[in-house]
């Protein structure tokens, strides 16, 4: 017996919403808003905390229109970290986009821990893009802590995300500062990593049959990393702020890496920890003569500016002569500036280390900054 075909039944106009009418908004919505405050949400804003559903929230566009440039406020206020170093040598600017670079396990999860803790900012939005997922809760719990996590919104997106799923925790977890942001707070951005960010976009586009340029890595993201990193900072005048920091994990502690070469060209300043200085125990490890703050003379009087000049001078003579000084060739008497910067040596490591549960306020800083070099 034939089958009788299955009649057609005519499709009324109206009756369907055409995908592609002019005007329609075609952007992915993702919840936005004070609920997400305290919770910890993965790249579609679904909560992985097991604290129930989220309320209070409304969907936003993930992608925005970029602000014009001439309506950006300029960054002329000083932001407090908390973290000594920081302060008072690298001082960071409200709306600053500054890198953290770093190799494996040289303490960049702590010292974002710390400035998520001590930083005077309103809201903190914390992006785990790329990293282990045994990271996330020890991020959470034992670095951020409660405190940190109750003014915080965590976005994470694990290593063994697909690479779509982790561009959107980027881009999920810049949307959620820009929400902030447009409200007239102060937002403090944690992206771990930009470097892993990178790399999923290498996957996607090394999977359309995109060539590879530079050790391996596509134009495309080279082209995706400003496009993210644009979307932070201060906003229109009378409005808040994102101030960004960007971890660019270096290949082999090389700092010359295709993807921190970029980003250092990108970014207002950058931060380098180094290796040896974590090895001998010195925390946090930043590498002072490698990193500066490109606003710092925009945001902190002259006086601070020439202290933290005359402190990099010192240190830089030490740590030049510090072969002879171990050797026991260093004789005081040849070189007064070297004679100053052994006899400073103490003072100055006693500025730059600090242990992570300690919270260094900026006028403090400043103030151990010039008791340290005479004034």
């Amino acid at each position: 017996m034939i089958p009788r075909p299955t009649p057609v039944v005519p499709l009324k106009l109206g009756a369907m919403r055409h995908p592609w009418r002019r005007g329609e908004d075609r952007t992915l919505h993702l919840p936005v808003g004070d609920g997400l405050l305290g919770r910890v949400v993965d790249s579609h804003g679904h909560p992985m905390d097991r604290k129930g559903p989220i309320e209070h929230v409304h969907n936003e566009p993930l992608i925005r229109r970029p602000i014009n440039a001439m309506d950006r406020e300029p960054v002329r206020q000083p932001l407090d970290t908390g973290v000594r170093a920081i302060n008072a040598m690298l001082t960071v600017g409200r709306g600053q986009r500054i890198g953290l670079f770093a190799g494996t396990g040289v303490g960049k999860s702590v010292l974002l821990g710390m400035m998520a803790r001590y930083t005077k900012a309103d809201v903190i939005v914390v992006g785990l893009i790329g990293e282990r997922g045994r990271e996330v809760k020890e991020f959470i719990e034992d670095i951020l802590g409660e405190e940190g996590l109750s003014r915080s919104v965590v976005v994470a997106a694990p290593a063994d995300a697909p690479p779509l799923v982790r561009m959107q925790g980027a881009n999920y977890a810049t949307a959620i500062a820009e929400h902030f942001r447009d409200r007239g707070l102060d937002v403090l951005l944690l992206m771990d990593s930009l470097t892993r960010y990178a790399m999923a976009q290498r996957e996607i586009a090394l999977a359309i049959g995109e060539p590879p340029a530079t050790k391996g890595y596509p134009p495309s993201c080279f082209a995706k990393l400003p496009q993210l990193v644009e979307r932070s900072g201060n906003g229109v005048a009378g409005g808040g702020s994102i101030t960004a920091f960007y971890t660019v994990l270096s290949e082999g502690d090389d700092t010359n890496d295709p993807i921190a070469d970029a980003a250092r060209g990108i970014l207002d300043g950058h931060i380098v920890l180094s290796r040896e200085l974590a090895e001998s125990g010195h925390y946090p490890a930043i590498d002072i003569e490698k990193s500066v703050s490109r606003v710092m003379t925009s945001v902190a009087p002259q006086p601070h500016v020439e202290a933290a000049r005359r402190l990099r001078q010192m240190l830089s003579k030490f740590n030049k002569a510090r072969d002879l000084i171990q050797l026991g060739a260093y004789a005081p008497g040849h070189d007064a500036e070297l004679d100053t910067a052994v006899r400073l040596a103490p003072a100055m490591r006693a500025l730059l280390q600090q242990d992570m549960r300690e919270n260094a306020p900026l006028e403090a800083s400043v103030q151990q900054l010039r008791a340290t070099v005479g004034g």
